[in-house]
């Protein structure tokens, strides 16, 4: 036995298991694959981060002082593709991986290796996208939309960063596929579908949205590939193409897609309130079917991002109405929060603090949005500072608060630690503050006409710019807070995490399937 080395010695089941780096890259546990995915996402949410605070910092006040316009542009690009597939979606799938078996009563993912390959598909994407920044031409002036023609003209950049999102895309089928299967198979005898907590009814909504959209997406910016190297003309107006036609493929993608970045944050939320509200989740069955209308009518609004291209009437009016139904399924969510909230024993810990949070500034972000859905308003405010406040409302306030939310929830399960509550407690309060110092003026700066991705403007918005610079800046150092709090409790510098952490003095699982077992409260309930 001694002369195995210590890495490929048998374990106790005589299996051979890998330690150190090999275990991290071989590893087929969902647990741990979920463990890379928060890890990779928080590095490129760092990475995605610094982009911000040099934009930001470029338009701390007018005139041209940081970087070249070129170079603003690329990293305007990159800062979303980065944010939303490299650090939002991979968190998600992160949380997924963790707590979906666990759930469930899953013995771990349906297709073990298969998560471990979607998993290390994404570090050579990200490689591929952070070097589009540095090759020439860099990547394209386009947004993270690509558009054409900005994108058609780019240089290798452009080529770099649409290679990556394919890879990136081919990711995010996977680990669909796989909650897919889990969720419909892996379930433990007795979890029927109306008895699964809700995260996991979001997520495998969510992951029917991503199987639905990859693929156009996908084949958005195969077209893009084929009109730029191979001659053909599917964007190209000076072959006969049309720009307009990449909008409707990409927003056929994209819309779908910003209720894939915040559905799984909706299911934190509605396990979050519930434990800490001491009360079972209000209207569970609504919450499920309100999920699943938000997905299907996420497939219609799509043109509401295009009012300005000149489409018919009654095509603006379709995509008017469409988007504005919407918000009633969202408005029976966050009334079904309320009313989970509403009489129940509740405490404040960080995980109900950033669930409060993301309550409040979601609804906003929500409000915004519908101001943006009357499309005489869109016409006025479309690719203004207005839309960038909105969507910053919706995707950091939305879907970061959640997931800060349900790392705190989660963590004393994940490390057997309690995290430091007053390191918790001051990185909510910092982020709070400085996420609407940062993103509030723009409601502002985007009313008075400021363009979106410029790096010069008019002295008039210079005020306005001054303090959402500040607050961009506070708001990115607040996160070393978090970071802190969680490296310190990885490594159990902490009180021992009892078996039910969020237990707070009555006899509900903190994990309770909802909905739970009826009774009032007023005394304990009688565990059959």
């Amino acid at each position: 036995m001694s002369s195995i080395p210590h890495d490929h010695a048998p374990g106790h089941d005589g299996h051979h298991h890998p330690t150190g780096l090999m275990r991290w890259i071989t590893t087929t546990n969902h647990k741990d694959i979920g463990t890379l995915y928060l890890w990779f996402s928080f590095a490129m949410f760092m990475v995605g981060g610094v982009m911000a605070l040099t934009i930001r910092a470029e338009l701390f006040q007018p005139g041209l002082q940081v970087v070249d316009p070129e170079f603003f542009n690329s990293m305007t690009t990159l800062h979303g593709l980065i944010m939303v597939f490299g650090a939002i979606m991979p968190a998600a799938v992160g949380f997924a991986n963790w707590m979906i078996p666990m759930l469930i009563g899953a013995p771990d993912m349906a297709f073990a290796r298969m998560n471990n390959w979607s998993f290390w598909l994404l570090p050579p994407a990200a490689i591929l996208l952070v070097t589009s920044l540095f090759v020439p031409g860099g990547a394209a002036a386009a947004g993270w939309t690509l558009y054409p023609p900005l994108t058609i003209q780019g240089g290798m950049g452009m080529d770099l960063t649409i290679f990556a999102v394919h890879i990136m895309g081919a990711s995010s089928i996977m680990g669909s596929i796989n909650i897919v299967t889990t969720i419909l198979n892996l379930r433990a005898p007795g979890m029927t579908l109306m008895k699964m907590p809700l995260f996991c009814w979001t997520w495998l909504i969510t992951a029917y949205l991503l199987i639905a959209v990859m693929p156009v997406l996908a084949g958005a910016v195969t077209m893009l590939l084929t009109d730029r190297h191979f001659g053909t003309s599917f964007f190209n107006a000076a072959g006969g193409g049309d720009p307009v036609l990449f909008q409707h493929v990409f927003w056929f993608f994209g819309h779908p897609e910003v209720y894939i970045i915040i559905l799984p944050a909706f299911g934190i939320v509605s396990q979050i309130i519930p434990t800490f509200a001491r009360k079972p989740l209000f209207g569970y069955a609504s919450m499920v079917y309100a999920t699943a209308g938000i997905a299907i009518l996420s497939f219609i609004v799509w043109a509401h991002h295009m009012f300005t291209v000149g489409m018919p009437t009654a095509g603006v009016l379709f995509f008017m109405y469409a988007t504005a139904l919407i918000a009633v399924p969202t408005g029976v969510k966050i009334f079904n929060w309320l009313a989970t909230m509403w009489r129940g024993s509740m405490t404040f810990e960080a995980p109900m603090m950033f669930a409060v949070g993301f309550l409040f500034l979601f609804t906003m972000g929500g409000f915004t949005g519908l101001v943006l859905s009357i499309a005489p308003i869109d016409m006025q405010l479309h690719d203004t500072y207005y839309v960038v406040a909105h969507f910053h409302y919706v995707m950091v306030a939305g879907s970061l608060f959640a997931f800060f939310g349900g790392i705190y929830y989660w963590l004393p399960k994940w490390t057997g630690t309690m995290y430091d509550e007053k390191v918790a407690q001051l990185h909510f309060w910092a982020s709070l503050i400085t996420f609407n110092v940062a993103f509030f003026p723009q409601h502002f700066l985007g009313l008075a006409g400021m363009p979106r991705r410029i790096p010069d403007y008019a002295q008039q918005f210079a005020d306005w710019n001054m303090l959402s610079s500040i607050g961009a800046f506070g708001f990115g150092f607040s996160q070393l807070i978090f970071l802190y709090a969680v490296v310190k409790c990885v490594r159990g510098n902490g009180a021992k995490a009892p078996a039910r952490p969020w237990e707070g003095g009555d006899t509900l699982e903190w994990t309770l399937p909802s909905p739970a077992p009826y009774h009032t409260f007023e005394t304990p309930p009688v565990v059959k």
